[in-house]
């Protein structure tokens, strides 16, 4: 397997390349097909339409969802067709990456005229840090 930064630099690279191509105004599976199909033909693993589990805090089974694409097993990738990448899309990828306990994903907007992604990272400490900011402690550094 690459390293995780190769690794989303070919797959950024890759849908850019379809984006342009293929234009803005597609339905979703049309760029999830055309996405799959060529980080496939570049000889990567590529997981389609991948159940993931959804754990809680103590590791209790308590659902699952269904990634776009995984990526060597260690990236999610999440494709919108929308006007503009909103909150709630950048909520889900996180959401998505915390319950399943994986650390990077993407966000990939085929819908705009504009090419638009965003990388994220999810780490325990930063969940740790988000928890108590939420109490109401003050976290400074």
């Amino acid at each position: 397997m690459k390293d995780i930064k190769a690794l989303c630099d070919q797959v950024r690279q890759t849908a850019y390349e379809i984006h342009v191509y293929h234009g803005h105004g597609h339905l979703e599976k049309v760029y999830e097909n055309a996405l799959v199909h060529r980080l496939r033909k570049a000889g990567l693993d590529v997981k389609q339409q991948y159940p993931l589990k959804v754990q809680d805090e103590d590791g209790t089974l308590i659902g699952d969802y269904l990634a776009d694409l995984l990526v060597e097993d260690v990236l999610v990738v999440e494709l919108k067709t929308a006007k503009a990448l909103a909150l709630e899309h950048e909520a889900q990828v996180l959401g998505y990456l915390k319950s399943a306990r994986l650390e990077h994903g993407l966000l990939i907007n085929f819908g705009s005229p504009k090419f638009e992604m965003r990388k994220f990272v999810w780490t325990e400490e930063k969940d740790e840090i988000n928890r108590r900011e939420h109490k109401g402690h003050k976290v400074i550094g």
